[in-house]
């Protein structure tokens, strides 16, 4: 009796042992599968890089606090350029499983002052001043892919450094018919 217990014990065991070694043998989704935003938004600015003149008529407030009154400044710098947000191919991929209709739903800007291409933070309490409008838009309904839209940005800021060179960088956001949500970022380099 001993021996037929120890031998349905073992069948167990056995049993354990080789449903955990069969479940180890699958091999995890392996990372390059994976559909990334960047794989199905593309996007691209015009002109590339942008260009900023002298600004006129528009001001930002500078909050002094302590008591001491605010202060009304002109922007320095005012650029204009397009950006281009295209759904390719891939947006049909089964994988993905995009629903259509697809809308932009926000798109934002951030400047960000730079020096011979390289971000260089505000230093000693300095801070970039920034405003914006988006001064026209070719639509913002994906019906299908592929399908563009453009969206043309007019942006005010003030560095300081002083300087007109920047990196702004446009995020937008998107929301397929399903309710998911996505966003999309992309780097304007203005010249200085």
């Amino acid at each position: 009796m001993w021996r037929r217990k120890c031998k349905q014990w073992n069948a167990v065991v056995a049993l354990a042992l080789a449903s955990l070694l069969s479940g180890g043998c699958q091999s995890p989704t392996d990372p390059d599968n994976v559909i990334g935003v960047d794989d199905f938004v593309e996007a691209s600015a015009s002109p590339d890089p942008a260009t900023a003149d002298a600004s006129s008529g528009r001001t930002y407030r500078v909050v002094r606090g302590n008591n001491q009154p605010d202060e009304i400044l002109e922007f320095d710098w005012k650029t204009t350029f397009t950006v281009t947000i295209r759904l390719n191919d891939t947006a049909n991929d089964s994988d993905l499983d995009l629903a259509f209709p697809t809308d932009i739903t926000a798109a934002t800007v951030n400047v960000q002052q730079a020096t011979g291409g390289i971000v260089s933070p505000p230093t000693a309490g300095g801070a970039v001043y920034q405003d914006y409008v988006i001064s026209q838009t070719s639509g913002n309904r994906y019906n299908s892919a592929p399908a563009s839209h453009t969206i043309t940005f007019d942006v005010w800021y003030d560095n300081p450094n002083l300087r007109k060179e920047a990196l702004i960088t446009v995020t937008v956001g998107l929301k397929d018919s399903d309710g998911r949500t996505f966003s999309k970022t992309y780097d304007v380099r203005v010249s200085p």
